[in-house]
């Protein structure tokens, strides 16, 4: 084996927790208290005073306190990490009321689903283009271990990785495709935040945290572009309307020839097909109306 002097990355896992129902520690705690109480007065009351009682209520004092100070609540969709003096003991996702020993301390964490609308960041897609973009996700923790102690701040770490997978997934396809044979970022918005999902999994399993849902909430040229690149927006949609138009009127214009050829209205030489292709072609082309010219002399 060859040893490439880099120390692999050692990954906290959660476990499950060695813990008590705080109920049933409620309820101890409250037996010594009463115990407590009893020995206290019955010993105040009492001509002789008995060392022994005094010595259970010192007691049930102590573990009444180290009792008291076990104590914890976990509220829905929360955990609780537990270490003891600074080592990893388990993960604790009960919900209720919790006692663990007082020793042990108790870290939590929120393990719902957190929803993040990323600043917009400029962006240079696969042509070049500079670009703006922002992305909307919904992301939750799923190993406590790994969010609490694997990364510094898991909160800014899922940021900085949001960043980086839009960035990435940006410069990875062009903003828009004039022939529509390619995926971009326009126009093929399901396929993008199936790819942005997929990079932001990669990115934050070393956190423990997965993403549930996510998707561009913010798509454009950037200012310095937007001008010139709406300019050429326009000029293939007019470029595009006119192919149609001209596809339509050689449509027509050959269906009308057909016609009245085949019910033989009028009989016409090469010449006279060229020129009324092109009257007809100026009339369904053209963007104005047109104005007719009534003939009223001979056939030529």
């Amino acid at each position: 084996m060859v040893d490439t002097g880099t120390p692999a990355l050692n990954r906290s896992r959660e476990a499950r927790a060695s813990t008590q129902s705080g109920y049933l520690m409620l309820f101890i705690w409250l037996l010594l208290l009463g115990l407590a109480l009893w020995a206290g007065i019955s010993n105040g009351n009492a001509e002789v005073m008995v060392a022994w009682k005094w010595i259970v209520v010192v007691a049930s004092a102590i573990v009444g306190t180290l009792i008291l100070c076990g104590f914890y609540l976990i509220n829905p969709n929360e955990a609780a990490a537990i270490q003891l003096f600074g080592a990893y003991k388990g993960t604790d996702r009960e919900e209720g009321l919790r006692w663990v020993l007082p020793w042990l301390t108790r870290k939590k964490i929120a393990v719902r689903a957190n929803n993040v609308i990323s600043e917009k960041i400029k962006v240079n897609d696969l042509r070049g283009n500079p670009i703006e973009m922002a992305a909307q996700v919904v992301w939750r923790v799923t190993d406590t271990a790994q969010a609490l102690f694997d990364v510094d701040d898991y909160k800014e770490f899922v940021m900085a990785q949001i960043e980086a997978a839009v960035r990435a997934i940006g410069s990875r396809y062009p903003y828009d495709d004039i022939e529509h044979q390619e995926i971009t970022l326009r126009g093929n918005h399901d396929e993008v935040g199936v790819e942005l999902r997929k990079a932001l999994i990669e990115r934050l399993d070393v956190a423990g945290i997965t993403v549930d849902e996510c998707g561009l909430t913010h798509l454009a040229y950037a200012q310095e572009i937007a001008g010139a690149m709406l300019r050429r927006q326009q000029a293939e949609a007019v470029i595009a309307a006119r192919k149609k138009l001209v596809e339509g009127a050689v449509t027509m214009v050959e269906m009308a020839l057909q016609h009245l050829s085949e019910k033989n209205v009028v009989e016409l030489d090469d010449e006279r097909k060229a020129a009324m292709v092109s009257n007809l072609m100026v009339v369904l082309c053209g963007e104005r109306e047109t104005q007719p010219v009534v003939n009223t002399g001979s056939l030529y």
